[in-house]
């Protein structure tokens, strides 16, 4: 039930008859409490609204009266800038975010592949103003339908960090949002989800009762649904101390699932959530220790395999031109500090990727 200022009664109930006596009752009281403070009712923008499973009465709408007036129904509405359905699936709200997330991510193209010094710090303040924060909104209240968001708004929460770092594929997901120092969607939203269930944790909190009510008792949520308590259980159980600040517990979870997964190419990286890129370099020098670390890129093993060179060898003779050997063994391409050099990039590495590293 929505009224001006974003002010809602709800009511739970099988029965849409009962829903309407006791929304009509509700605003008995709110009239009688308006006349007494000389205060009107903007009644074009109040409406009603009803959201269920039950597709036998999927047309019929609720009759609930405001001073000898039916209020008008929506059976659509847009609340806190969330677009609403009956069986609130959020489709209508995602189909919006995935445009204007699509027109956002091309800007961010065009601000990437400009030739006029858009730098790569420039680009991540963007790509977090303009994309993440968009393709996050609201999700500790939708944890669920966030979780099932289509395809299309997870590449585009993905893509800036590709085309702005210079990877070439975007398979490693994990990899670029730790060569962008920008946590992963999932650990973001479930930082958002601590937040709201600490806050939920105080009595009197709106979401307190149902937060601490026993586990039995949410039984009733269908299997497809996720809502807000049930998605609040991980995080809160891995965050014992509640006096620990969100955002370290996000880098400590981020780092212990790095660790888990970490693989040989890609030890240059020790603690994710201290490590920063740095970004001030020149584009070349910056996009090309990207594509090393994500062991991607132009490389003649690869050029070979999609028939673009007559021979997988590198320059120095050797049998297979791949990323190892280019850092590691290459006595004409190896950066002059090894791994070491490409992890702190210093001013030699920095020469060397500006002038001797080959185009990747």
């Amino acid at each position: 039930m929505h009224m001006a200022e974003d002010l809602t009664i709800m009511h739970a109930d099988g029965d849409s008859q009962t829903v309407e006596a006791v929304l009509t009752k509700d605003m008995t009281t709110i009239c009688e409490y308006l006349q007494t403070w000389k205060l009107k009712l903007i009644t074009t923008k109040t409406m009603s609204a009803a959201f269920h499973l039950n597709n036998k009465e999927a047309k019929r709408e609720l009759n609930v009266n405001y001073s000898n007036e039916t209020l008008p129904f929506c059976p659509k509405p847009k609340y806190l800038g969330i677009k609403l359905n009956r069986t609130l699936t959020y489709r209508r709200h995602f189909e919006s975010l995935r445009k204007k997330l699509t027109s956002r991510v091309a800007l961010l193209r065009r601000l990437a592949g400009s030739g006029w010094g858009t730098g790569a710090t420039t680009l991540r303040i963007a790509t977090l103003a303009l994309v993440h924060s968009t393709a996050e909104e609201a999700t500790a209240l939708l944890p669920g339908a966030v979780a099932r968001k289509p395809a299309s708004l997870i590449l585009s929460s993905t893509t800036p960090c590709q085309f702005w770092l210079g990877a070439c594929v975007l398979h490693q997901r994990t990899t670029l949002f730790i060569l962008a120092g920008i946590q992963p969607d999932e650990l973001r939203r479930n930082g958002a989800t601590l937040s709201l269930a600490r806050l939920a944790m105080e009595p009197g909190h709106l979401l307190h009762s149902a937060l601490t009510r026993p586990a039995s008792a949410n039984a009733r949520h269908l299997k497809s649904r996720h809502p807000f308590v049930l998605a609040a259980q991980q995080p809160i159980s891995s965050s014992d101390n509640n006096d620990i600040r969100v955002a370290h517990w996000a880098n400590h979870q981020w780092n212990a699932e790095w660790g888990d997964n970490l693989q040989d190419s890609e030890t240059f990286i020790s603690d994710i959530g201290s490590y920063t890129l740095r970004m001030t370099l020149p584009r070349r020098a910056s996009v090309q220790p990207n594509r090393l670390r994500t062991v991607v890129g132009s490389f003649r093993s690869y050029l070979h395999k999609l028939g673009m060179v007559s021979s997988a060898a590198c320059e120095c003779v050797a049998e297979e031109q791949i990323v190892d050997h280019v850092v590691l063994q290459c006595p004409i391409r190896r950066p002059p500090h090894g791994l070491h050099g490409l992890t702190v990039l210093d001013d030699e590495t920095i020469e060397w990727l500006l002038n001797t590293c080959p185009e990747i």
